[in-house]
């Protein structure tokens, strides 16, 4: 099957002195093109998930392929074509802004040229160019999560996976990010996690939801939507409630 796959993957952490905790339980999920938003509970393993699709952690079983490439395989070609924005992003000590999000495109196989190009080009996406030569641990926690965003877009991955990125962002910044999303979003596939059902908005054309280990629902915004009960005033909520407890 093309396209960006996790198939059967199995994944728990290793607990000192109290054995394993299961995360994902043989979860297979073929991630569709466009913006999907990623929701669970806090500790559900929304960012193990992502994780595990950006080669930071390996499955216990399964494995997670793009297209013919297999992430445990060819991983060098994997990650390539693969971005990743952590939840938790620092700034590296002593380089500027641009010299930040250039560092990532080389760690991502761009010439020293390319990287630096396309470090300017993401900046202007997230409206941080005028911070360019300013030193990223001077930022703010909103303005070094945009360099994060601007350090996974530099190399025009085909994946996209952002953990709560709208994280520390003020209304106007979450507002630039949802613009920007789509307009990435409309030839890649773009993952964005969130545990807060009122960041979903038309932005996204897809909502996948992880519970007990597995993807309890994988489908369209408005599908969602449609579980809500009747007559709810915020029905994204509604139906993610509904479904978590239906669940358990």
């Amino acid at each position: 099957m093309h396209g960006f796959l996790y198939r059967d993957i199995t994944f728990s952490y290793r607990r000192k002195g109290q054995g394993e905790l299961a995360v994902l339980e043989g979860l297979t999920w073929h991630v569709p093109t466009g913006v999907t938003a990623l929701l669970g509970i806090n500790g559900a393993g929304k960012s193990t998930l992502l994780s595990l699709g950006a080669t930071a952690l390996m499955p216990r079983s399964g494995k997670v392929t793009l297209n013919e490439l297999d992430s445990r395989d060819q991983q060098t070609q994997f990650r390539a074509r693969v971005a990743w924005m952590p939840q938790q992003y620092r700034a590296v000590p002593g380089l500027t802004v641009r010299e930040q999000v250039a560092y990532s495109g080389w760690l991502k196989g761009m010439s020293r040229d390319d990287s630096w190009r396309g470090a300017s080009e993401a900046l202007a996406r997230v409206a941080l160019r005028d911070l360019a030569d300013r030193p990223a641990s001077e930022l703010s926690g909103g303005q070094q999560r945009r360099v994060g965003l601007a350090s996974a877009l530099v190399h025009d991955a085909e994946v996209l996976l952002l953990d709560e990125p709208t994280s520390g962002l003020d209304p106007e910044q979450r507002a630039m990010f949802r613009e920007l999303l789509v307009n990435i979003g409309a030839d890649r596939t773009v993952v964005v996690s969130t545990h807060d059902t009122g960041e979903i908005t038309t932005a996204y054309q897809h909502v996948a939801v992880l519970h007990a280990g597995n993807i309890a629902f994988d489908g369209a915004l408005q599908a969602f939507a449609a579980r809500a009960p009747a007559g709810s005033e915020r029905p994204i909520e509604s139906a993610f409630l509904a479904l978590i407890a239906g669940g358990k």
